[in-house]
C-alpha cells in the first residue's frame, strides 16, 4: 500500500514502504518513491530485484510503469538500483545518477541495455524537468557514497534524503512520521548506529546540514524522507535533526590504528 506524502490533484508524491518481506532476515527494509507531475513520472531509488514485481503492481494503481520518464538513483548500491535491468527492459526511462557511477551501474544490466539510457550528474547537481515541475539533484557526497545525491521536490517541499536519516525499524513503524522533538529524541537510538558507521565523517555531515538549514528555516523544505525507516515532518523536527547530525562523530572520525591491523 502506498503512503501519500503529497497530492494537490496535479502533483503526487507516494512512498512504498512494505515491499521487502519482514521475514527475510538478510534484507533491509527500504522505501521506494514515485513522483507524478501531470503525465510524467519518476521513481526514486526503486531498489533491487526482490521488490521489482511488487513495486510494479503497487504502482499500477497510480501511474502506468511503462510511461516512466526517469529513475533517480541517489547512488549505486544494490538496495537502490539493482533492478535497473528490468526497468530498462520494461520502460523507456532514463536513469539519473552521479557521473561517478555512470560506468558502474551497467554491471546490473545485460550487455547494451543501458547504452544511451543514463544521465550522469556532475558533482554540483542540477535541475531535472518532470511534467510541469522541476526536481533538484542536491549534492550529498560521502553520505554515504562517494557520488551521492538527494532529490528535492519544491512543489511538495520534500527532500528525499537517501541514507541520511535512515533508521532500522519494522514496516508498521514506517507509516508514522516523526512530528515532534520528543519523538525525534526517542527515535535517535534507531538511527545512531547506522549513521556512525555509514556516514563517512562529521565534516561531510556538517557541510550537508549547513547547505540544507536555510531552506528548512525558510520552510521551503518541509519533510526529510529517507530511503529506510521513518520520515520527518515540520520545521522544528528538521532543525532538530540537523543539530544532531552536525555534531555526530561518524565514519573515519571514529577509526584509528587499531582498526587497521593484519589478522593474527
Amino acid at each position: 500500500m502506498a503512503i501519500t506524502l503529497f497530492d494537490d490533484g496535479e502533483h503526487r508524491c507516494l512512498m512504498f514502504a512494505d515491499l521487502v518481506d519482514d521475514d527475510d532476515d538478510h534484507a533491509v527494509q527500504a522505501n521506494q518513491f514515485l513522483i507524478v507531475s501531470g503525465r510524467e513520472g519518476a521513481l526514486i531509488d526503486p531498489a533491487g530485484n526482490m521488490t521489482y514485481n511488487a513495486l510494479i503492481m503497487a504502482m499500477a494503481r497510480y501511474f502506468p510503469a511503462r510511461e516512466l520518464k526517469y529513475i533517480l538513483a541517489s547512488h549505486a548500491d544494490p538496495d537502490i538500483v539493482a533492478s535497473l535491468n528490468k526497468w530498462l527492459i520494461g520502460t523507456d526511462c532514463t536513469l539519473v545518477v552521479s557521473r561517478l557511477w555512470e560506468r558502474f551501474v551497467p554491471h546490473f544490466c545485460n550487455v547494451g541495455n543501458a547504452s544511451g539510457r543514463i544521465m550522469g550528474l556532475p558533482d554540483e547537481g542540477g535541475w531535472i524537468a518532470l511534467g510541469n515541475d522541476r526536481l533538484a539533484a542536491v549534492p550529498a557526497h560521502f553520505l554515504h557514497a562517494e557520488g551521492n545525491f538527494h532529490f528535492y521536490d519544491p512543489r511538495s517541499g520534500i527532500l528525499f534524503t537517501g541514507d541520511m536519516g535512515a533508521s532500522m525499524v519494522e514496516h508498521e513503524a514506517v507509516n508514522a512520521p516523526i512530528t515532534t522533538l520528543a519523538e525525534l529524541d526517542r527515535h535517535l537510538s534507531n538511527m545512531d548506529g547506522f549513521h556512525r558507521r555509514y556516514m563517512v565523517s562529521n565534516k561531510a555531515c556538517r557541510l550537508w546540514a549547513n547547505m540544507v538549514r536555510p531552506w528548512v528555516e525558510r520552510n521551503e523544505i518541509k519533510l526529510f524522507v529517507p530511503q529506510h525507516g521513518r520520515y520527518f515532518v515540520g520545521r522544528e523536527v528538521l532543525l532538530g535533526f540537523l543539530d544532531w547530525i552536525s555534531s555526530l562523530q561518524c565514519g573515519i572520525d571514529r577509526f584509528d590504528e587499531g582498526h587497521y591491523r593484519m589478522p593474527l
